[in-house]
């Protein structure tokens, strides 16, 4: 009896020190499982964003921005290949692209100007352009069509609104030899999309709009681009358009 009775004593003592070492197990195990799911949660997250940028990466083809509106730029230029769009019309010698590529600059036009639209803007334009491809630029005229633009979301009535398509200015044009963007809004802050996007092979470039920045290149297939579709707000720009040939010549805006 008295041998029962010290095994029926024993029994739920070391019951109890199974049950008391189980839940000492799960509570060490609790905080490691709950380390281990904050982990999981984590990294999910990290690879949905990571796959989230993969596809609006693949989805705008964009590579590699040029120009970030955020950053201010006295000068940039990247020099590429001339096309043989040039051959077919009359060449003019210290004019007509031997030297092909593109630019941008924030050191012409400032922010202010930008917002007023000064006289002298053209001239600057110009000048910068001629310096940049080392040509004269009394050697350059005012071509048409040279125009302000005004992008928002609003749907496309006809094809010439359909501005996000990819062309090239020296074939849509004939007379472009240079051709140049003055931004008056910035990129991000006041419309979304309208990046100005050249599509090069395997590697699309863009340059995000800022106010007062100017972006240049030579009118040929090896500029071709295109603009990305506004999703909201309004991208506003003036189009500056250069001729080597004074047949294609126009005087400079007149305000009436």
């Amino acid at each position: 009896m008295a041998a029962q009775r010290r095994a029926a004593a024993g029994g739920p003592e070391r019951g109890g020190r199974r049950h008391s070492s189980a839940r000492k197990s799960r509570g060490q195990r609790e905080p490691r499982w709950r380390w281990l799911q904050a982990a999981f949660l984590l990294s999910s997250a990290a690879a949905g964003g990571l796959l989230s940028w993969s596809l609006l990466s693949a989805e705008d083809g964009v590579t590699e921005v040029l120009a970030h509106h955020r950053e201010s730029l006295p000068d940039k230029f990247f020099e590429v290949p001339c096309s043989e769009d040039y051959n077919s019309h009359r060449r003019f010698e210290g004019c007509t692209p031997r030297k092909c590529g593109r630019g941008v600059t924030d050191a012409v036009i400032t922010k202010e100007e930008a917002e007023r639209i000064r006289s002298d803007v053209r001239q600057r334009i110009q000048q910068r352009i001629a310096q940049a491809f080392g040509i004269s630029s009394a050697s350059m005229y005012l071509t048409k069509p040279t125009f302000f633009s005004r992008i928002n979301n609003t749907e496309a009535k006809t094809t010439h609104d359909e501005y996000w398509h990819p062309h090239v200015d020296k074939v849509t044009y004939g007379s472009f030899d240079y051709t140049s963007l003055l931004y008056l809004s910035n990129y991000a802050e006041d419309f979304g999309g309208g990046r100005f996007v050249f599509m090069d092979a395997g590697s699309n470039k863009t340059i995000e709009p800022r106010a007062g920045r100017v972006s240049f290149f030579t009118s040929g297939s090896e500029n071709l681009h295109h603009v990305e579709k506004v999703h909201w707000g309004t991208r506003y720009a003036i189009t500056i358009s250069f001729t080597c040939n004074p047949d294609h010549g126009i005087g400079d805006p007149v305000l009436t």
